[in-house]
């Protein structure tokens, strides 16, 4: 990428605490690509000791499954802005030495961050060490956890103008948020025949498709919504994404006599086609996967939303009618079949879903970034 006589290097950095960092991570390095601009993807626990990486990563999914209640409490006991920036930034420093390495060896122009934790630590090494770089923030869900919030950030990008409003309420200039959507891969914005890709996948093309999601990771109750799901009154063929939960594949294939037609399928490159060829998403309301879906024009079915930031995902989802939320999993039948039964009210949703949906967030804010700079494309 090159600027008025240098060229200026980008670096995407991530977490993989959660797979939607990594997502959104790779959707920015490809729309970069795109525009002809070289960036390169760096998973940030990679470069720090075993103790810390195995604490970000491990121990996130052990209490989405175990205790999610725990979770939430300290989702929302750390969401005060600024107040534990200190004490936080230290102990960020002394385990991510290996990255603070590779940082000041790379010395990239422009680092644009899918997680917190790095933008913490190059917001440092510019303030205390002099690095030369342009830092930008990327909020993966609808919501600013007070974790993603720092002074002297170049460029915010959310997912809403109510972050926006937000931010900007605590002090964050306005002029460096945009209001973008939520970075997902570009095939997500590609036109695709619902009938045609039905019979690619090997789906009826004329029956209702709900599609089940494990997320990226396999978790959450998968087993007992396939099940439940059964007792829908309607027609429907159901999807099921097993991730990358083996364990689970094998247990959903040796499922026989159902109601409905059942495919599972395990780990997927092709999630944008079993998107395109679904109506409904049923899972949790994490930011990327309901981005993705939002873009492939799906109603979001959300069950027993993680604590924290996908219950405030799920809020923002319920106040713009791209939703419904299925707090007691015996009600889902019931749930799925009003919204069936009522064509009026799924035309409304359908149309929301258009309105929200921000299928071009990663090249909006490639643009934003290159422009700013005053960037050529190759």
């Amino acid at each position: 990428m090159e600027g008025p006589g240098k060229t200026t290097s980008v670096m995407v950095l991530s977490a993989a605490a959660g797979a939607g960092h990594l997502r959104a991570a790779d959707a920015l390095v490809t729309a970069f690509k795109n525009r002809g601009v070289s960036a390169c993807h760096v998973e940030v626990l990679q470069h720090t000791n075993s103790v810390f990486r195995k604490a970000y990563s491990d121990l996130y999914i052990e209490l989405i499954n175990r205790q999610p209640e725990l979770l939430g409490l300290i989702y929302n006991a750390l969401d005060r802005p600024w107040r534990f920036q200190r004490r936080k930034q230290a102990l960020n420093r002394l385990n991510t030495g290996p990255l603070i390495k590779l940082i000041k060896q790379e010395k990239p122009g422009i680092a644009i961050c899918t997680h917190f934790l790095p933008a913490e630590i190059l917001l440092y090494l510019r303030r205390k060490k002099g690095l030369d770089i342009s830092v930008g923030v990327v909020i993966t869900d609808f919501d600013a956890h007070a974790m993603w919030i720092f002074r002297d950030v170049d460029w915010y990008f959310v997912a809403c103008e109510e972050t926006r409003f937000y931010l900007t309420e605590i002090g964050i200039p306005s002029d460096s948020i945009f209001v973008t959507g939520i970075p997902i891969d570009p095939v997500f914005a590609e036109k695709k025949s619902k009938h045609d890709i039905r019979q690619h996948l090997g789906l009826d093309p004329h029956t209702t498709t709900v599609l089940v999601s494990a997320g990226g990771l396999g978790v959450g109750p998968v087993e007992s919504i396939v099940h439940v799901i059964q007792k829908v009154q309607h027609p429907v063929q159901v999807v099921v994404i097993c991730g990358k939960n083996e364990q689970l594949k094998k247990r959903l294939m040796t499922v026989s006599n159902t109601r409905h037609p059942l495919k599972v399928v395990g780990f997927t490159t092709e999630m944008h086609r079993w998107m395109a060829a679904s109506d409904l998403l049923v899972g949790k309301s994490g930011g990327l996967t309901s981005s993705e879906a939002l873009a492939s024009g799906l109603i979001l079915v959300i069950v027993n939303p993680v604590h924290g930031q996908e219950e405030r995902n799920s809020d923002h989802f319920l106040e713009e009618g791209v939703a419904i939320r299925c707090n007691n999993l015996p009600a889902l039948p019931f749930k799925i079949d009003a919204l069936l039964s009522d064509k009026e009210r799924l035309s409304r949703m359908q149309q929301a879903v258009k309105r929200l949906a921000r299928p071009y967030a990663a090249s909006e804010i490639v643009s934003i970034v290159l422009e700013s700079k005053g960037v050529s494309d190759k």
